[in-house]
């Protein structure tokens, strides 16, 4: 892909990625694995994860966040009301941090930046508060940013994340009703000016009607961004 030397990306499907930087961290990016129905089943069970980022509280994010946590001792960082709800469940190691503020964990920088969405965790059969929704931006040991939108939909202060962080790889959701859909994601992918971009959260469930092939298109004619489109399971490096 030409990310960047020696960092690899895998898919686990929907929203979740699994990130291996060049010193060898392994890096979660949202919290469902083991109850994904798009996760191959050769990656569920992931048993090494050295920190783990959340967007929000929402099943399809955050839905084995706890018990990937417990098997993996891995770092949570989340927004403040999550985190607190994630430590209740028995995750032994959070880091609670709010938007616009930047936390390092083991030499990985995390910024959390607005989502225009909603966030909430199931307790029994009623959701509870969960903080706001965030999109992040990780940054790694040797620079490489990172934005992952989470649940959002487009606005015009992404122009601000692309200013301030420069990402060089944007992770947009694109499946519409819940979040932006495939033209809104093509926007936003100009508006942070990341030069590679990956869409997610499509697909999974019937009422995500976007499609990758639509979001392609629509960034067609900005011929700086190299749109990878990629199956559950597909590591790119």
């Amino acid at each position: 892909m030409g990310l960047n030397q020696g960092v690899a990306i895998t898919w686990l499907g929907h929203s979740t990625f699994l990130l291996r930087t060049a010193s060898g961290k392994r890096i979660l990016l949202e919290g469902w694995v083991d109850t994904n129905p798009k996760c191959p089943e050769r990656l569920k069970g992931l048993a090494e994860c050295d920190v783990m980022v959340l967007s929000h509280g929402h099943s399809d994010h955050a839905g084995d966040a706890v018990a990937i946590a417990r098997r993996t001792g891995a770092r949570v960082v989340a927004i403040y009301e999550l985190a607190s709800l994630l430590e209740a469940r028995g995750v032994r190691s959070t880091v609670p941090m709010n938007i616009g503020g930047r936390v390092d964990v083991d030499g990985i920088g995390v910024t959390l930046v607005r989502a225009f969405h909603s966030s909430s965790m199931a307790d029994g059969d009623r959701p509870i508060y969960a903080g706001e929704a965030a999109g992040y931006v990780v940054r790694l040991e040797n620079g490489l940013a990172i934005y992952h939108a989470g649940d959002t939909t487009l606005y015009g202060d992404m122009a601000l994340i692309g200013e301030l962080h420069h990402p060089a790889l944007a992770l947009v959701p694109i499946g519409d009703t819940f979040t932006m859909g495939p033209e809104e994601a093509a926007r936003a992918v100009r508006l942070v000016g990341a030069q590679h971009a990956i869409p997610m959260h499509y697909g999974t469930f019937p009422a995500l009607t976007g499609t990758p092939e639509r979001f392609r298109a629509a960034l067609a004619e900005t011929p700086a961004v190299r749109v990878h489109v990629m199956e559950p399971g597909e590591t790119l490096e």
